[in-house]
C-alpha cells in the first residue's frame, strides 16, 4: 500500500521558489474554520493566505498540495504568505515551524493523511451539491458495535434519512461507504459531506432515500483491539501479506487519501512498498467483519431490506479497491458496486457472466480528470475502458470524470452525487 502523502512520514515537500503573480485581494476566512478564526483565509483565485503567530520561530511555511510556501515574519510575530491557486474542493494542509510539521491553529481538525490536522475548503463553482440548505435532514448516528471477528467494540457512523423515523414500518436500502488509506470512518461524514449530498439528492427528488453504513477499513485489530482507538488505525491489518507490486485487481493500484493534486506515490514509485516494506493490503481482516459482524449489525437494528438486491457497497481510493475485492466474492450479498479513483473491473475477471449481469444491477466507476492521461488513470489500468466493455456485455455500468480535480474529496463528492441517483432503481 502506497504512502500517499509525503506528509505521512513526515518529509518535507519541496518548496516553491517561483515568482508568484500578485494575490487578488479579496480573501475571506476559510469556510472550514474554528469559530471566530480570521486565518486561514481564501481568495476568489483559490489562494490560500495562511498566518500564525510564532515570534520565536526563524522559518515557517504553509505546506498544502505537497508544496512548501515560505511565510514571511511581521509585526507580533505574526508569519503570513499566500499559496498558488488550489483546486476546487476540501484540501489537507500543515503549517511547518522552524521544520516541525504542526497543525494550524486557526483550521478545524480532520483525519486524514494518518493523523489528525488541519484542512481548508477551497469554494467550488458547483458547491450548491453539498451545502446545507434548508430542507428535511437524516441523521449521522455515532454507533458502536462489538466485532467477534475482531474481539473489539468497533466505531462506525450510520446515515438514516430524513424520513427514518416518521414511518416505523419502512425499510430502507442500505450503502456500505468506504474512505481511503490514511483516513478513517469520519472522512465520508466531515470531509466527504455524504450526509448534506443525500439531504439535498433526496429532497430534489433525485435519489431514493437509503441508508449510508461508514466504517473504519484499516482498523481491524493489534494492540489495543479493533475499536475506535485501537491499533491499526491508518496502517496495514496485522498479518497482512502483499505481492512485490501493490498491484489491484482491475488494474488498480492499492493508492489511498487525497493527494490535493500530488501524484500517490510511495518510495520507489506508484505500486511499490512503502516505508518499512508495506505493500498491497490483504483485505480479508475487513472483508470478514463486514460480512460476519457489520452487516448483521445494521440488519438487525436498522430497519432495512435486509437482501441482496438491496444492498451496495462503494469507496474511494483504497476503499474503491475494498469494494473490488469483496463485492466480486461475494455477488449474493452485495447488487450495486461503486469504485471512486479505486480501479474498475474488467470483463475477464468475470468467470460466469450471465451470473453477474443477474446478479449486479450497477457497476459505478469514477475518477478526478487530473488522474487520467491517454485514458488510463494514475493508479493503473483504462476504467472508461473497462466500463464500456461491461457495457458492450450488458452490465449497467457508468463512468464519471470529476472536471478539472485530482485524487481528492471534490472528486469523490461529486462521484457520490452522480453515483447515489443510480443505486436502487427499479
Amino acid at each position: 500500500m502506497l504512502s500517499v502523502l509525503p506528509s505521512i512520514a513526515q518529509t518535507p515537500p519541496p518548496a516553491d521558489t517561483a515568482p508568484q503573480a500578485q494575490s487578488a485581494e479579496d480573501f475571506k476566512p476559510a469556510t472550514s474554520n474554528q469559530e471566530g478564526k480570521k486565518y486561514p483565509m481564501v481568495n476568489s483565485e483559490g489562494r490560500v493566505r495562511a498566518s500564525v503567530v510564532a515570534p520565536q520561530a526563524s522559518d515557517v511555511k504553509l505546506d498544502i498540495g505537497g508544496v512548501k510556501y515560505a511565510l514571511t515574519k511581521g509585526d507580533g510575530g505574526a508569519w503570513i504568505g499566500d499559496s498558488r491557486p488550489q483546486d476546487e474542493g476540501f484540501h489537507y494542509y500543515q503549517i511547518w515551524v522552524d521544520g516541525a510539521a504542526v497543525p494550524d491553529p486557526g483550521s478545524l481538525y480532520y483525519y486524514g493523511a494518518s493523523r489528525w490536522g488541519s484542512g481548508i475548503e477551497i469554494p467550488a463553482k458547483d458547491q450548491d451539491f453539498y451545502a446545507l440548505k434548508n430542507v428535511p435532514h437524516g441523521q449521522l448516528r455515532e454507533v458502536l458495535y462489538y466485532s467477534k471477528t475482531s474481539a473489539s467494540t468497533r466505531h462506525c457512523f450510520v446515515y438514516t434519512p430524513p424520513d427514518y423515523d416518521k414511518d416505523p414500518n419502512k425499510r430502507f436500502p442500505v450503502l456500505y461507504l468506504q474512505h481511503g488509506m490514511g483516513e478513517d470512518e469520519t472522512g465520508w461524514g466531515h470531509q466527504g459531506h455524504a450526509n448534506l449530498i443525500m439531504d439535498n439528492l433526496i429532497a430534489d427528488g433525485k435519489a431514493k432515500p437509503f441508508i449510508i453504513v461508514m466504517e473504519n477499513g484499516l482498523n481491524t485489530g493489534g494492540p489495543g483491539g479493533g475499536g475506535r482507538r485501537g491499533g491499526g488505525r491508518g496502517d496495514a491489518p496485522p498479518g497482512a501479506t502483499a505481492p512485490p507490486d501493490a498491484a489491484a485487481p482491475g488494474g488498480a493500484v492499492a493508492g489511498g487519501g487525497a493527494t490535493n493534486g500530488a501524484p500517490a506515490r510511495g518510495p520507489g514509485g506508484p505500486g511499490r512498498r512503502g516505508p518499512g516494506g508495506r505493500g498491497a493490503f490483504n483485505f480479508n481482516a475487513f472483508e470478514r467483519v463486514l460480512i460476519d459482524d457489520l452487516i448483521p449489525y445494521v440488519d438487525g437494528n436498522y430497519r432495512t431490506i435486509a437482501d441482496q438486491p438491496h444492498r451496495a457497497m462503494a469507496g474511494l481510493s483504497m476503499g474503491g479497491m475494498q469494494t473490488h475485492t469483496i463485492t466480486l466474492a461475494h455477488l449474493d450479498t452485495f447488487s450495486h458496486i461503486g469504485m471512486f479513483s479505486g480501479g474498475s473491473i474488467n470483463p475477464s475477471e468475470i468467470t460466469d457472466m450471465p451470473a453477474f449481469k443477474e446478479k449486479v444491477k450497477l457497476v459505478f466507476v469514477s475518477y478526478g480528470s487530473r488522474e487520467v492521461t491517454g485514458g488510463r488513470s494514475m493508479m493503473g489500468g483504462n476504467g472508461k475502458a473497462d466500463v464500456q466493455s461491461l457495457k458492450d456485455a450488458g452490465v449497467n455500468s457508468h463512468y464519471y470524470e470529476s472536471p478539472l480535480t485530482a485524487h481528492e474529496w471534490q472528486s469523490w463528492r461529486r462521484s457520490l452525487y452522480n453515483f447515489a441517483p443510480l443505486v436502487f432503481q427499479e
